[in-house]
């Protein structure tokens, strides 16, 4: 095994009163690529800070290996005094850097690098910063939500760009997809320690629920020990009671082992207070358009928008997806073209900027309004104290200045306020960000069960795909198109990624893949091959087989002590598994390319 880049060993911290870090163990080797899993508030970004070597630790120790470069990407960059954006970059390069590749990331990165730091969006500041890290192409790289304000096309450059790089990685974020196709070990910090297994995030959420379930078993064992023990201590013989201090002790010990036991932390209970059912139709718009100056933003749009839709709208930053948003509700009037709502109508929105809050008033003042005790929900009282318990908050938060919350509590917050108000109609602008996994699951659920209309924008290719019933998408000079389905979905029938070289030099997208787009009206009449009738009639056997191999291997993977009894076993179980999954996604993107084959020939 090649030995550690950077290895942390037996890390304690503490704030207040619970200890934040105890004894924490983590190491990187070269190459690498771990995803750090955490809560919110679980000290993920502070254990990255102490891997960049930013924040000195209570207790224990951290080792670099001689001679390596490691980069620390911050979620809020410190651009000091820098005047340009370029100027910030090159000052993160080393002796014998290339200046060239600084100025390269930026342009690739959508900057001109005469961007006035100071005067600059997030999603500009975090590009900025990026390419800071990834210029000096270090052997470590330590990133802390390097997708927050990010757009698509971004994240998807992000992602080729990282996955084409030898340097060891270690990430921060709440992107599924993101930590899908990048990682390849899993470090999941809870409740002050890590635990860690050599697959990526893809395989994290069934072993944590696993590890948190056999967690239960054994805390149930250990009550019914107690239980035991004391009843023993009840009624035993009192002299045999004297006799056995040693086991009087030990029940005392059981006792301990139960009071400082930390139970998982609990979900979030999100729920949309909801209205009166809206009228069918919520929302119908005709070849609107919007334009500023001579930039068309949307032009000829038309959509109608039904009960129990859930619209995803997607985009690079800068296309008019919040322009258009505001076309479709009312608040923004079309040049162009005329906008329908339909009958009850009850709204509440979500805002992406949360520095309309005032930073200096309470948390609790942000829920009551500064009026009182109580929030109303859904146009009934109920005591702020309860309502903060239901987003994770603590009574002790109720005077926490919001200047003093974490990004992931003020996302919390904004959609406490948010889903208070009655509705039945969600208009929701980017609600994942800085949001923990299990809150996301839980929002997901809520919108599932949610009887009302939702319109939301996001940058989550996997919340988009687990939410929405369908996608619109900019295609260049203020065209918009709907696609059914998810962001997966929207691909395979778009037949291409969202290209922000399109939208920023403002030609249709279709330009630019004319050469590759055909329709299937236009593809030549012909007859499947003998091969082609061939692998339609197998492949779904091969899929089935591919099925209970997964399944197989993942039975055994399953066995949380595999690792430590069978070291091979567990690794040749998950290179098996990777391989089927490999073998899987193959054979059934080519059972669905001549399935689609086959019906165009019929049709045609």
């Amino acid at each position: 095994m090649a030995p550690p880049l950077i290895q942390l060993k037996d890390i304690s911290l503490t704030f207040g009163g619970t200890p934040l870090l105890s004894g924490v163990e983590l190491s990187v080797s070269s190459g690498e690529r771990v995803c750090l899993i955490g809560r919110n508030g679980s000290g993920k970004s502070t254990l990255l800070k102490i891997a960049a070597g930013l924040v000195e630790p209570d207790g224990g120790s951290r080792f670099v290996q001689p001679g390596a470069t490691i980069r620390y990407l911050p979620q809020e960059p410190d651009f000091g005094d820098h005047k340009t954006t370029l100027a910030y970059v090159e000052a993160g390069l080393g002796p014998g850097d290339d200046h060239y590749q600084a100025r390269y990331l930026v342009e690739q990165l959508g900057l001109s690098g005469d961007e006035d730091p100071a005067h600059i969006s997030g999603g500009e500041a975090r590009r900025a910063a990026l390419a800071r890290v990834l210029a000096p192409s270090p052997d470590i790289l330590l990133l802390d939500e390097p997708t927050n304000h990010l757009d698509l096309p971004t994240i998807e450059w992000l992602e080729g760009e990282l996955q084409s790089r030898k340097c060891a990685l270690v990430v921060i974020s709440h992107d599924r997809r993101f930590l899908s196709n990048l990682s390849r070990a899993t470090a999941w910090l809870d409740r002050g320690q890590i635990k860690q297994i050599d697959r990526g995030f893809s395989a994290f959420e069934a072993w944590r629920d696993e590890v948190l379930a056999e967690e239960e078993r054994e805390q149930h064992k250990l009550d019914r020990k107690i239980v035991n023990e004391e009843h023993w201590l009840r009624y035993g013989v009192s002299g045999r009671r004297k006799r056995n201090v040693k086991r009087l002790g030990n029940l005392h010990a059981l006792r301990d082992q139960r009071r400082n036991y930390r139970g998982a932390t609990g979900n979030a209970n999100l729920a949309a207070a909801e209205a009166e059912k809206s009228g069918r139709l919520v929302i119908e718009a005709k070849s609107i358009g919007k334009a500023f100056g001579d930039r068309k933003i949307v032009e000829n749009f038309s959509i109608r928008i039904q009960r129990g839709d859930r619209i995803g709208i997607v985009g690079p930053n800068g296309a008019g997806k919040t322009t258009l948003v505001h076309l479709l509700i009312g608040t923004d009037p079309p040049d162009s073209g005329t906008i329908r709502l339909g009958a009850n109508i009850e709204m509440a929105t979500l805002d992406q900027h949360r520095e309309s809050l005032d930073p200096k008033s309470t948390l609790a003042e942000a829920l009551t309004g500064g009026r009182g005790d109580h929030v109303m929900v859904g146009g009934k009282p109920k005591h702020v104290i309860g309502y903060m318990k239901d987003f994770l908050f603590a009574e002790v938060q109720r005077g926490t200045p919001l200047e003093a919350l974490s990004g992931g509590e003020r996302g919390r917050l904004m959609l406490a306020r948010a889903l208070a108000k009655p509705s039945n109609l969600l208009v929701l602008d980017e609600p994942t960000n800085d949001l923990d996994l299990e809150t996301l699951d839980v929002l997901e659920e809520m919108l599932g069960e949610y009887e009302g209309t939702v319109i939301l924008i996001s940058h989550d290719r996997d919340f988009l795909d687990r939410v929405v019933t369908s996608v619109i998408v900019p295609e260049g000079q203020g065209k918009w198109i709907e696609y059914a389905g998810g962001y997966t979905d929207m691909l395979a029938q778009r037949g291409e990624d969202l290209t922000r070289e399109a939208v920023k030099s403002g030609l249709p997208v279709e330009e630019k893949k004319e050469a590759k787009a055909v329709t299937p009206s236009a593809a030549p009449k012909r007859r499947l091959s003998f091969n082609e009738k061939h692998a339609l009639e197998t492949l779904p056997k091969t899929i089935a087989k591919l099925h209970a191999e997964i399944a197989k291997q993942q039975k055994l993977l399953d066995d949380p002590d595999l690792y430590a009894k069978d070291r091979k076993k567990f690794d040749a179980a998950s290179a098996a598994i990777a391989k089927a999954q490999e073998e899987l996604s193959a054979a059934e993107d080519r059972w669905l390319e001549l399935e689609v084959l086959r019906e165009e020939i019929e049709q045609a």
